[in-house]
Parts: C-alpha cells; sequence; structure tokens
C-alpha cells in the first residue's frame, strides 16, 4: 500500500526503494529474532541452575534450586499452536528470575518435574 502512495507521488523510483526498504527490514528483524532464538540455552548443575541468553548482551543467570519459590510452565495460544511453553522460575529475588522459552511442552514439563524436585531435595523453596 505503501509503495503505491509512493509510486503514485514520487514515480517508480521511490517505490521500488521504499518495497526495498521493508523487505530489507522484515529480513534484518527476522534474524535478530533468530538469533535471539537460538541465544538462550540452560544446564542443570548439581546445586544450580544455569540460563544464559543475549544477542547484544550476554546474560547469565544462576538460580541455585534451594532458592525457588515455584517453577511454573506458560503457553499461550500461539506458542499451543506451534508445540512449545515457557518454563519461568521465581525466587525471593526478582533479579534471579529465569525464563526459558521455546521448550516442547513435553520437555518443558519434564523439567518442571525434575526443577521442583530438586528444589524440594534442597527444602528451602517449592
Amino acid at each position: 500500500m505503501g509503495a503505491f502512495i509512493v509510486w503514485g507521488n514520487g514515480g517508480l523510483i521511490p517505490a521500488v526503494m521504499w518495497i526495498a526498504a521493508v523487505l530489507l527490514g522484515a529480513v534484518l528483524t527476522w534474524l535478530v529474532a533468530e538469533l535471539d532464538r537460538r541465544a538462550y540455552g540452560y544446564v542443570e548443575r548439581a546445586d544450580d541452575l544455569i540460563v544464559t541468553h543475549g544477542v547484544f548482551v550476554k546474560r547469565l543467570i544462576v538460580v541455585p534450586y534451594g532458592r525457588m519459590q515455584f517453577v511454573d510452565v506458560t503457553a499461550g495460544l500461539l506458542e499451543r499452536w506451534m508445540g512449545i511453553a515457557t518454563v519461568r522460575m521465581h525466587t525471593a529475588a526478582a533479579a534471579t528470575d529465569a525464563t526459558i522459552p521455546g521448550l516442547p511442552t513435553s520437555e518443558a514439563a519434564l523439567l518442571r518435574d525434575r526443577l521442583a524436585q530438586k528444589g524440594e531435595e534442597r527444602s528451602m523453596g517449592l
């Protein structure tokens, strides 16, 4: 629609430039979103869970199992349609809350159960 408005007011070259700018913006947005998706990672260790994410600024969050208050698995309408879910670990300190998005629903449920069990073994949270 915008290209037709530009074409009607400025001609063919500005309309082509406008379409190229929109396509370039869409490609860059997709690229950053894909890099962000690949940047998420987590590792379960003996005493804590490490979550890392970030494209431009890398963030590393260490959540001790004993400090977790509860583990939440959520899936919105689009996530359910895609078969994925988000796991959220809540602690008393908001700075150490961690989120792992985009997990398959079965893996998210298993992770929640493992984290809950490890939290109960440490008997400080959950």
